[in-house]
């Protein structure tokens, strides 16, 4: 852990990989959007087993665990400070150990309020706006979500440790909130940026901080544009044929490009081209991860991503 850091009221976001990529996507894009720069990172060695090795043309490779690193942004206008963990993979035990460790850390920085953000899946068209639900820890801040037309989670269960942090932070006596972004639930395996841009928005409002969402607008717009094209075409073979195969409706209607598929050197420049362009401009990261996103990569490069952000601006 680093120095003490000196933080101005900060509020505390932890986001873990979910459904509809919808926690990471929204930190990513507050990460690049702030210009964070990284500060602290727990020891993976303390939090994860490692279960395999890799073998590639018979030479066994060291084993990579899943990183966890917190980002800090400080706010120029002072209102707030915001600190963002990112965490590759959620602990296979230890959870709620590992949450109240986390929390006691927050604690030691400061922070006043610890947020979460998930995916709500429901019958959603993506023609139709993302709703946002929470759920909080007090009453006080249900009123606050209220006034923002957020729905409460009325009951059921928060899984993971976008659930189990609240808690440990419930009985630390700080402060927590769960962002739940509407997405379409059959869409629940691909990205869904729309859900992601309407949590940001109601958290900037809480905050009581601007972020320009330009990007994160129109990657939702395109996205959006591409899943409806594809309910449509989706319910026309059903209508065609009601009783074609899943397995021959994947091979027509495929959602993404296949995994073997090597990148051409044109993607590869364009890449490297928009690295520089982030290293000069953190403003600039979020293009990139869009572009890494889009050709199904951002797995491997993801550790150059995040080392644009190891120092401060």
């Amino acid at each position: 852990m680093p120095e003490e850091l000196k933080l101005n009221r900060p509020w505390l976001v932890a986001v873990w990989p979910g459904m509809g990529h919808v926690a990471l996507s929204a930190g990513y894009y507050m990460m690049a959007k702030f210009g964070m720069h990284l500060f602290a990172e727990f020891s993976p060695r303390e939090l994860f087993e490692v279960e395999h090795v890799e073998v590639e043309k018979g030479l066994i490779r060291a084993s990579r665990l899943p990183r966890s690193r917190l980002f800090v942004w400080h706010d120029p206008k002072q209102t707030r400070d915001i600190v963002v963990f990112f965490g590759e993979a959620q602990p296979p035990v230890g959870k709620y150990a590992f949450c109240h460790r986390l929390i006691e850390y927050a604690r030691q920085l400061g922070v006043e309020r610890v947020f979460t953000f998930a995916a709500m899946a429901t019958n959603m068209h993506p023609d139709q706006p993302s709703r946002v639900f929470g759920a909080v820890t007090n009453q006080e801040n249900l009123e606050e979500l209220k006034r923002l037309e957020v729905e409460p989670l009325e009951r059921g269960y928060i899984s993971g440790l976008n659930g189990v942090l609240l808690g440990a932070a419930a009985e630390a006596g700080v402060s927590g909130t769960c962002l739940l972004g509407e997405m379409p639930h059959i869409f629940a395996q691909l990205p869904y940026p729309k859900a992601s841009l309407a949590v940001i928005e109601i958290f900037v409002q809480l905050a009581g901080i601007t972020i320009d969402l330009t990007e994160l607008f129109e990657q939702a717009e395109e996205v959006d544009r591409k899943l409806s094209s594809l309910m449509e075409e989706v319910q026309h073979a059903l209508e065609r044929q009601e009783q074609t195969s899943e397995e021959e409706a994947d091979d027509e209607y495929p959602l993404a490009p296949s995994e073997e598929d090597a990148l051409s050197a044109k993607d590869e420049q364009r890449i490297e081209q928009l690295f520089e362009q982030a290293r000069q401009d953190r403003s600039k990261a979020y293009e990139l991860k869009r572009e890494l996103d889009r050709l199904e990569v951002f797995g491997d490069y993801e550790d150059r991503f995040l080392d644009l952000f190891k120092g401060p601006t």
